[in-house]
């Protein structure tokens, strides 16, 4: 079996991989599928409203300090495009929490 070490910040951490053999012999190494999480594995912060220029990997900036982790905002949003988060002025996006990571309860 394959080995990536992908860092605990990436989409692909823990990812399962597994080997291909090719009619030529030679073995591929490949991640397996990554599926899209459910939205509701997501404890909201907040909503933003995108307005006309604005991209992903900035709003992403704004609000977890890793342009990186825009895929985040895609998962929580069910987005299988990211770009397309950022198409429609007005678009309301779930800013969350990291998936499987519950909220603390609003006691006031």
């Amino acid at each position: 079996m394959a080995t990536f070490n992908f860092p605990i910040t990436s989409r692909y951490y823990g990812i399962e991989t597994t080997t291909l053999k090719t009619v030529d012999g030679r073995t591929v190494a490949y991640l397996r599928r990554r599926f899209l999480p459910s939205p509701d594995r997501f404890t909201l912060l907040l909503e933003h409203f995108v307005t006309e220029g604005e991209r992903l990997d900035n709003i992403t900036a704004r609000y977890m300090d890793d342009p990186e982790a825009f895929w985040r905002i895609a998962d929580a949003n069910a987005a299988m495009r990211p770009e397309e988060l950022t198409e429609t002025i007005g678009r309301r996006l779930r800013i969350t929490l990291p998936e499987g990571i519950p909220g603390a309860a609003n006691n006031a």
